[in-house]
């Protein structure tokens, strides 16, 4: 993959040279389980229609959950949004293109809501926290939406939470300098703070807020 972001592609972000070492990313991230369908990503049942336009994991050993800090200091969980549907996702400030692509389309997601967005949390979770302090990561969210929350934290628990994730991410070197390679998808919780879908880069808006108001239309249990 190259050292820069130049394409909105499936995962990882930040690169031009696409093809070889994104499918390299891509198999490091996930075993190319989101590719293949393995590993029972597709958790309804067989020939059980899913109501998402992404991928349908409801039901996944992964993914569950996360322990950081947002940009004000104060620790967070799934548990302190249940009763609304969480859009999560990984990334950097610096990302020079696929970051600002998905949270302005957040952000468009969020005006197609309506008076529904205030039941839609986005999540933005930093892998450069070395560099993403909170105040650059509040002004950063601001500048898309002032709804949306960052969250950051050491080294060790922000790789503890790609992890859990199955997001890949790596820090490539760029003269004196340095940016990030990372997996490009975003994850749906339902009310609840149970994880049901994947979104991959190259859907569109209208899919995710397709899959939002999916979610938002279950009934609670």
């Amino acid at each position: 993959m190259p050292r820069r972001s130049t394409s909105p592609a499936l995962a990882p972000a930040s690169t031009p040279d696409l093809p070889r070492r994104q499918a390299l990313a891509w198999l490091a991230a996930s075993g190319a389980l989101l590719l293949a369908g393995c590993d029972r990503l597709t958790a309804p049942s067989q020939g059980a229609v899913s109501p998402f336009k992404g991928i349908d994991i409801s039901g996944a050993t992964y993914a569950r959950g996360f322990n950081l800090t947002d940009f004000n200091g104060q620790r967070r969980s799934l548990a302190d949004f249940k009763g609304r549907v969480v859009m999560l996702y990984f990334g950097f400030v610096q990302c020079p293109d696929v970051c600002p692509t998905a949270l302005t389309r957040a952000a468009a997601v969020m005006q197609q809501l309506g008076p529904q967005a205030a039941d839609l949390r986005v999540v933005f979770v930093t892998v450069d926290p070395e560099r993403d302090t909170p105040e650059l990561l509040r002004d950063y969210m601001a500048s898309f939406d002032p709804s949306f929350l960052a969250l950051t934290g050491s080294l060790e628990s922000i790789k503890a939470t790609a992890d859990e994730f199955r997001v890949y991410y790596k820090k490539v070197p760029t003269g004196s300098s340095y940016t990030m390679d990372h997996t490009a998808l975003t994850y749906l919780f339902d009310r609840q703070g149970r994880i049901r879908t994947v979104l991959r880069h190259e859907q569109t808006a209208d899919d995710y807020a397709a899959d939002v108001r999916a979610l938002l239309a279950e009934p609670p249990v």
